[in-house]
């Protein structure tokens, strides 16, 4: 059956709204990006070959159930009930995540997903890594995976900044999806998660490396999303003004510049065309045909902000880090966003922020992390209150598992970064200058899932 047109910009603000549900409701849904690379030679991963991607997710499919997703007779994604597993660019593994009730299971997801992926990828000699950037991959020796959609980005990415095909090849995050109530729960949550991004870069700073060397940033995946494209990227300060509303939101959407169009497969390259055209029925890729709403949906997942909304929040500002870290960002901002007192108390802290002094904090932590400065003291000093609210905000929610621990465990990875007041990044380059002897090898060695 067709989809229905969208007929008027009415249906893209009710499509946010519809995102909207009661707190007994709200789940989290986490993303997980991890670069694969030969374990003799510690070489990126091709899609092609007995190791390579696509062969990964073939056993992945026929070893644990997943259902193959294939385009133009490869297998690029795999679907399952436990989420999704999908390609990046370079074949950066990402786990989709199911919307899960507490961090019990969210834990318990990554932990299945990395036992799977190892059970598989081991036998093969392949490895994985989990940073914010390759540590030692030039881009020309990246391997694009065979996505139309990254075909078409390719060709537009140079246009609109320097390091766009950087963050495509060799950048890797982790990300949490949250739930929000209604316009007005959104607005909160929206405001406080982009003023804190800063700081979940700081704590999940894990990007020091550059083809073998350091490269002056403790998240250098965070700077190159600077110069990536500023029609979609950045931290929004409209959401910050009294107009924010889903309305606001979706004539922002409606202004970024389109990718493609997805039909029947097959992508239609309309990079640089505009929504707001294919709205009159005027784009030029397909004249006097109007969108769907799955075309709104392709189109929301071509924007890069900070943090990005469809149906809920997605926080996007922290690195790929080590296994042990991967269940602490869902944690700092389920503490947060998911008890109203912990909301409150956190905004409190932040709320008198300019926007000149947000955008100069958002400039200054790829470089300096947690001594970022800001109008409430260092990073590094407001990193302690926030975790301490983002605890009781857990303890609050009192779900504990089969042991009787609570979801405040999860935080323990992000207290001892802040009571050491080092990174990840920071402890990396320490080593690097001292056991590593200057290279970066063993980072593959020691550090791999």
């Amino acid at each position: 059956m067709t989809a229905p047109p969208i007929e008027n910009t009415a249906e893209l603000i009710e499509y946010f709204e519809a995102g909207s549900k009661a707190p007994q409701q709200w789940r989290i849904g986490t993303e997980y990006e991890k670069f694969g690379f030969l374990k003799d030679g510690f070489s990126p991963l091709a899609y092609e070959g007995d190791s390579g991607v696509g062969e990964i997710l073939k056993r992945l499919s026929t070893t644990f159930g997943w259902l193959p997703i294939e385009e133009d007779g490869n297998i690029v994604a795999l679907h399952g009930n436990s989420g999704s597993i999908t390609l990046e660019p370079a074949g950066q593994l990402e786990l989709s995540g199911a919307a899960l009730e507490n961090l019990h299971q969210t834990c318990d997801e990554v932990n299945t997903h990395l036992h799977q992926v190892k059970t598989i990828a081991e036998p093969m000699g392949v490895q994985f890594l989990g940073m914010g950037f390759t540590p030692l991959w030039r881009r020309d020796e990246m391997n694009w995976m065979p996505k139309e959609r990254y075909r078409i980005m390719r060709q537009y990415m140079p246009r609109v900044g320097t390091l766009g095909l950087d963050m495509m090849l060799r950048t890797a995050t982790v990300q949490v999806n949250l739930d929000y109530s209604s316009e007005a729960d959104m607005i909160k949550k929206f405001r406080l998660s982009l003023a804190l991004q800063p700081l979940a870069t700081a704590l999940f700073a894990n990007s020091p490396f550059s083809e073998g060397k350091p490269n002056g940033y403790l998240s250098y995946r965070s700077r190159i999303w600077r110069d990536t494209d500023p029609d979609r990227c950045g931290i929004l300060p409209f959401v910050f003004e009294p107009e924010m509303s889903f309305e606001r939101y979706t004539d922002y959407v409606l202004d970024v510049p389109m990718y493609f169009v997805n039909r029947n497969g097959r992508f239609i390259d309309a990079a640089g065309q505009s929504f707001r055209d294919f709205l009159a029925g005027k784009l030029p890729a397909l004249p006097g045909e109007l969108p769907t709403l799955q075309d709104w949906e392709d189109h929301l997942s071509t924007i890069f902000p900070e943090v990005r909304m469809k149906r809920f929040l997605e926080m996007r500002g922290a690195d790929a880090g080590a296994w042990n870290s991967l269940c602490s960002l869902p944690a700092f901002w389920v503490g947060l966003l998911y008890n109203d007192d912990s909301l409150d108390e956190a905004w409190n802290l932040v709320s008198h922020w300019s926007s000149e002094q947000r955008r100069q904090i958002r400039n200054d932590v790829p470089r300096l992390g947690l001594r970022t400065s800001t109008p409430s003291g260092t990073l590094h000093t407001l990193s302690r209150k926030v975790l301490d609210i983002a605890e009781r905000g857990l303890r609050q929610r009192a779900c504990t598992n089969d042991a009787g621990e609570d979801e405040t465990k999860f935080l323990d990875n992000l207290h001892a970064i802040v009571e050491s007041g080092k990174t990840p990044a920071e402890c990396k380059l320490d080593l690097f200058h001292s056991h590593w002897n200057g290279s970066v090898l063993p980072i593959f060695a020691e550090l791999a899932y």
